[in-house]
């Protein structure tokens, strides 16, 4: 028995927290998911062993927690209410030190001097401008505490500035853009019955992200992310640029805002290698961004002339470093970043962070499936041995060679095929990294197999017959880790993945989470050979989930 902060007697706590910003969660504890939950605006979940889970308290989630509403006090209230031991008066120190420097550094317009760049401690802005990475960045000093700002420069300066651990608070505003009469259907046309509504975490998630200027909303797959989108654009009203990650995306990106929204097909455009539509609503791939001609970004330069009031990036944690680049540029307009997970294996959260915006809203998976609004889903690791014929290869094979061995061991097909004939009445997605490996499995299964390759017609109409029936197994490849709509999925078969990726985990549970008749719970499989790289980087895989509260069993076969 121990006192807490209130003066009561409580039972110890399931968190040890360490001088190291390290923080051990027992997972056995009673209270370890009340905890978990708790800790999940400002630690990250970094090792997920049976009994014990090991979080980081880093300062980009420590900036992230204070820019969504979180400040010093609540977070080392938290630690103090959930801990097991004293908790080392050090480290409460220096949480509050590193979130209090949220705000000394921000970026404003001056009427007279244009963009600036304030701050509440002189000496620190004398600091920074004598720092190399700054060279360029900034414009003339105005007074001790302000210095101008080149506005091309504006997103690259707070990159840099995050980078040497001094976040900006970007209040300089944004361009109002063009404005463009946009309305959520049901009050488009009022004089019908509504059939759906905004659910309260989705209009939580749009107040939360329309009190700031940009900003990042973080739901899970089936949770509604479009319908944000929809909403916040509802909201502001104005000609609006949506970057998604593929063509297919962008035609279900169309397909919702015409279902949900009053606007109509000659109101949205579609700017992708098969179209070139610049329209009040355009929904551009990023592939298109990111595509050189004769030495410059022609189509980028294209799509920036347009007065944009607003851009949503779709799946904004995949951004390729090329498109942070670019981005500075569009930092006049608002910004909405949508994703399931900002958990990113290279460490590059914190360009998210600084050129999108901050973490404005999250919520726990769990809490979103308490509420019936995604399926309930149950998780399980199968493990097969790796067959006597491959043990000399893979024991002699090296890096890629040797995981991609492991990966697509043959002992996974029948463990595969008797998964599948498990689950006889349902819509069973398989998925996996290797096209050999996948067309292996769709000629057991007697399933199609949808790649890459595969041609986009092609593609439609295979989706088109997993959601009305006729096809009940599909094989599928990294192509449907993101945006692919497949409500009917109730069974999600993983053989293989792209190393420990946690965010890939999460898209492909992500798949089958969409609510089901009859309350149906999902199921997911990842099929693992053990004893090998592939069981590793499984363990790593399994982190993210774990955090969100999913627990896997895992047997052998």
């Amino acid at each position: 028995m121990t006192i807490d902060r209130h003066g009561e007697v409580t039972t110890r706590g399931p968190l040890i927290v360490q001088s190291d910003r390290t923080v051990l969660l027992e997972s056995d504890h009673p209270d370890a998911a009340e905890a978990a939950i708790a800790i999940a605006p400002f630690a990250q979940l970094s090792k997920t062993p049976e009994h014990v889970h090991t979080y980081a308290i880093t300062p980009l989630g420590l900036w992230n927690a204070r820019a969504s509403g979180h400040d010093a006090e609540s977070v080392v209230d938290v630690l103090l209410d959930y801990a097991k031991h004293p908790v080392p008066h050090e480290l409460l120190l220096d949480i509050v030190d590193v979130m209090d420097r949220w705000g000394v550094l921000s970026l404003s317009r001056s009427p007279v001097h244009g963009l600036i760049l304030e701050t509440t401690d002189s000496a620190l802005l004398e600091h920074l401008l004598q720092q190399p990475d700054l060279a360029g960045k900034t414009g003339a000093r105005i007074d001790a505490s302000t210095v101008g700002v080149h506005p091309s420069e504006r997103g690259e300066l707070k990159h840099v500035l995050l980078k040497l651990g001094h976040p900006v608070a970007d209040r300089a505003g944004y361009v109002d853009g063009e404005a463009h009469e946009i309305a959520l259907a049901h009050e488009a046309h009022a004089e019908q019955e509504s059939t759906w509504s905004l659910r309260p975490y989705q209009q939580r998630a749009v107040d939360t992200y329309l009190a700031g200027e940009s900003g990042v909303v973080v739901l899970p797959c089936g949770a509604g992310k479009t319908i944000v989108g929809a909403a916040a654009m509802a909201k502001v009203s104005t000609t609006t640029l949506i970057l998604v990650t593929n063509s297919v995306a962008a035609k279900q990106w169309k397909a919702e805002l015409l279902r949900r929204t009053s606007l109509t097909e000659d109101e949205i455009g579609e700017y992708s290698g098969t179209a070139k539509e610049i329209r009040p609503v355009t929904i551009a791939t990023y592939q298109m961004l990111t595509t050189r001609r004769k030495g410059s970004y022609l189509h980028l330069e294209l799509l920036d002339a347009r007065d944009w009031g607003l851009v949503i990036y779709d799946e904004v944690h995949l951004l390729p470093a090329p498109v942070f680049r670019l981005t500075a540029s569009l930092q006049a307009r608002r910004r909405l970043g949508l994703t399931a997970t900002l958990v990113r294996e290279d460490g590059r959260e914190d360009e998210v962070f600084s050129l999108i915006g901050p973490k404005s809203f999250e919520l726990p998976w769990k809490e979103i499936e308490r509420d019936g609004f995604i399926a309930s889903a149950t998780c399980h690791e199968v493990r097969v041995p790796l067959g006597a014929d491959m043990r000399r290869a893979y024991g002699s094979s090296e890096g890629e060679d040797r995981y991609r061995l492991a990966a697509t061991a043959d002992t996974k097909v029948p463990v595969v095929r008797s998964l599948v004939e498990d689950h006889p009445d349902a819509q069973i997605l398989v998925i996996g990294q290797y096209i050999d490996q996948l067309e292996e499995l769709g000629e057991a299964l007697d399933a199609p197999v949808l790649t890459g390759k595969t041609p986009e017609k092609e593609r439609e109409e295979l989706y088109a017959g997993f959601r009305d029936g006729s096809v009940r197994v599909l094989v599928v490849s990294k192509v449907a880790n993101f945006s692919v709509d497949l409500p009917e999925a109730s069974v999600a078969v993983q053989v293989s993945g792209a190393f420990g990726s946690r965010q890939e985990e999460a898209q492909r549970l992500g798949r089958i989470l969409r609510p089901k008749a009859q309350s149906q719970a999902a199921t997911f499989y990842t099929v693992v050979t053990a004893d090998t790289v592939d069981e590793r980087f499984a363990e790593h895989r399994r982190r993210f989930l774990t955090e969100q509260g999913y627990s896997y069993t895992i047997e052998t076969r």
